[in-house]
């Protein structure tokens, strides 16, 4: 067995450990609390754990499957998500064309460029290229209508959906002595961090929240919460130092900026949700939401982490 899949073995050993307990923590409240279903929030907590063990099954049969499996993942996940973002969006019949431009060739195209490497072009290909090239598919549709805002959603939604999720994958191309062919492990370290954060975040919240962060964007996030979460995920991000390239305290500086990023990133899409009148994304994860509700830490997260770590650790 090579390194990495040793190192990934030991990871998944780990998350399935994890899931273990919280499933026998479920049913245990399930039977003396909820035998026939009428406590609600311990009904969304079985959910929850029923769709982390479909997520975690899915994660590690891509990362397994290795770099080419974590891109074809994360590409689904990206269609998946932009679609749900654009039902929310003010698009009208003349955006039509836009939007096959948008599914059928934005996404595919960015996604080619990150399996083929070219880090000079797809981290500017939608922010330059297509932010200029797309307001004029939609002009020349001749709707006037709204014309900026459709524009500007648009433009939002793959800056969010496609361009930042494409950076998830993409750490599988950096080039880092001496941690050659291990961007697997640095994706998963990225996900278990910033994941691990949003829970944690939920636990301190509940067994001490007090102060409201943003009431009006996300009224479960408290001060102690947040401050809970996000130093115990560093501390754990500090112990996985082993899957990175980082030293133990690089490791725990990098997992609180990618838990700031993440937590940060969580309070623009609340806002986003709470603007368009919605308390999901979409009902397709079971307890969780849509597939945004469970990307937007990382979505945020991602770009600073891959930019930072080729920055500081990989070579051009």
């Amino acid at each position: 067995m090579s390194e990495i899949h040793h190192d990934l073995l030991r990871v998944f050993i780990g998350i399935g450990g994890v899931l273990i307990f919280a499933s026998a923590i479920g049913f245990v409240l399930q039977r003396r609390l909820s035998p026939n279903g009428e406590n609600e929030a311990i009904e969304n907590l079985n959910d929850r754990i029923r769709a982390w063990w479909v997520m975690a099954i899915t994660l590690s049969i891509a990362f397994l499957a290795g770099r080419t499996g974590v891109i074809i993942l994360f590409a689904v996940c990206s269609f998946a998500a932009l679609r749900e973002f654009m039902t929310l969006t003010n698009t009208v019949r003349a955006d039509h064309r836009t939007l096959v431009a948008v599914f059928f060739v934005v996404l595919p195209v960015q996604f080619y460029l990150i399996w083929i490497g070219w880090y000079g072009l797809y981290s500017i290909f939608i922010p330059v290229y297509v932010f200029l090239l797309l307001p004029i598919v939609s002009a020349l549709a001749g709707r006037t209508e709204d014309f900026l805002t459709r524009v500007a959603e648009m433009q939002w939604a793959l800056m969010i959906c496609v361009f930042c999720v494409s950076h998830v994958p993409a750490l599988v191309n950096l080039k880092i002595p001496g941690y050659e062919g291990q961007g697997v492990l640095l994706i998963a370290y990225l996900v278990i961090v910033v994941q691990l954060s949003d829970v944690l975040q939920y636990v301190w919240g509940k067994l001490i929240g007090r102060h409201r962060i943003a009431p009006n964007l996300s009224p479960s996030k408290t001060v102690e919460g947040f401050i809970g979460g996000i130093l115990s995920a560093t501390l754990v991000g500090a112990g996985l130092w082993w899957m990175t390239p980082f030293s133990p305290v690089e490791s725990g500086l990098m997992s609180l900026l990618i838990t700031v990023m993440g937590f940060l990133g969580g309070l623009v899409m609340s806002a986003i949700k709470r603007d368009r009148g919605v308390k999901d994304w979409g009902h397709t994860i079971a307890g969780h939401g849509g597939f945004i509700d469970r990307l937007d830490s990382v979505i945020f997260a991602a770009p600073f982490f891959l930019h930072v770590t080729r920055y500081y650790w990989g070579v051009a």
